[in-house]
């Protein structure tokens, strides 16, 4: 008889696909999304549900072998704003306090690495505390999805509950997950996949045109994977050789002459400026000013565009970056070697999912079921691990 388990916060269905490949049986699926349950319902052929957990406790039909949970990470996520009193935050102890009350013989929880920084790591403490409590024995540790069958650079913890009796000793294979070339290709004519081209003249256009793959436009590292602004006069404006070196130093003299004990990087004074390149720099920061590349702070300057990378565009003989739910606009991440945006179907391909899983509703929707999915690939080696070293030694 086929293991089960049932799926917390189950998205679109990663997570649960990973164990199903893997043997395991789905009988029940929770997610508040209901477009997220009806892709669940249509790929896993699950009777997955649209419920609150936070205010409806999850019905099963019997108690699973395995339970698992996915819970929300944006406010754990350093590409958020990282507030510890998200209350997305409190789910990821509420799948502890389920699996206290459904009692499955292995609770896995995933996230992502902010949540053991600063105070996000308050959760993942609770979590454990919760299911220790409880009698589970537990065990965490930070996965590498590209080390997991996954062509891409993910970090993610995942945290094990047992009921076993001995201590949780994590033992998973590696498994090289490739790199973006041996993915997105030969996608012509399948589902979900409609490349978007840009509008040739148009400014994201012209930026595309400048970011060679494994570049970003970023103002505020230095370095050959860097594009600056500056270097695209045709969108941003030109500037002259001398303001090109107030620019320049501004890059690493913002990280280098720290006034706070947070960030990573703080606006410069004049006087700093002019000792690093030479000459006097209040009149070129003046008409940087005027450009719109540097904005004044009360005694100091720094620079306009302090983000860090837009415009990725992905290396083919190289893992992807972390797809996420933004991973259609082109303002954000690039085709290898096409000046577009990736297709739902490339985005799919490179969290794992087979060709065959449909996703449906809104582009933009589509995008972000993929982006918060759990790979499959790395789903399904968490699987086997649980299923020949967890449960076997039950």
């Amino acid at each position: 008889m086929a293991l089960t388990f049932a799926s917390l916060y189950s998205g679109c269905g990663g997570f649960d696909l990973g164990f199903a490949q893997a043997g395991f049986r789905c009988i029940g699926a929770f997610d508040a999304d209901p477009l997220a349950i009806q892709v669940h319902r249509l790929n896993l052929r699950s009777n997955a549900i649209v419920c609150d957990l936070t205010t409806t406790a999850p019905s099963l039909p019997e108690r699973p072998d395995v339970l698992l949970a996915g819970s929300p990470c944006q406010g754990f996520s350093t590409a958020g704003t990282r507030n510890p009193e998200d209350p997305r935050n409190s789910l990821l102890v509420l799948a502890g306090q389920l699996a206290v009350q459904i009692r499955p013989r292995v609770f896995v929880a995933e996230n992502v690495v902010g949540v053991m920084s600063g105070e996000h790591k308050r959760y993942w403490d609770s979590l454990r505390q919760t299911l220790e409590a409880a009698g589970y024995r537990v065990a965490d540790v930070c996965c590498d999805a590209n080390q997991l069958g996954v062509p891409q650079r993910r970090r993610r913890m995942v945290m094990f509950g047992s009921k076993q009796r001995a201590d949780i000793q994590v033992r998973i294979p590696p498994q090289p997950g490739g790199v973006v070339s041996k993915v997105i290709e030969s996608l012509v004519g399948l589902p979900n996949h409609r490349p978007v081209a840009m509008s040739k003249d148009s400014s994201t256009a012209l930026i595309a045109a400048r970011i060679a793959a494994g570049q970003k436009l970023s103002n505020v590292r230095g370095g050959p994977r860097s594009v600056h602004t500056w270097h695209i006069p045709e969108v941003f404006g030109r500037t002259s050789a001398a303001e090109r070196s107030v620019l320049e130093a501004l890059v690493k003299l913002r990280r280098r002459k720290r006034q706070r004990s947070f960030g990573d990087a703080d606006p410069v004074s004049a006087a700093a400026i002019a000792n690093h390149i030479g000459q006097p720099a209040r009149q070129l920061l003046d008409a940087l000013i005027a450009k719109g590349y540097v904005r004044q702070k009360p005694g100091s300057f720094d620079l306009t565009h302090t983000f860090n990378g837009k415009f990725r565009r992905l290396s083919a003989d190289a893992p992807s970056p972390t797809v996420d739910t933004r991973f259609g606009d082109p303002r954000y991440f690039l085709h290898p070697s096409k000046n577009r945006g990736l297709t739902v179907r490339e985005a799919a391909r490179l969290q794992g999912f087979p060709d065959d899983f449909i996703l449906e509703g809104p582009v933009r929707s589509q995008y972000r079921l993929v982006g918060n999915a759990v790979p499959p690939p790395m789903a399904y080696h968490l699987a086997t691990f649980v299923r020949d070293l967890l449960l076997g030694s039950q």
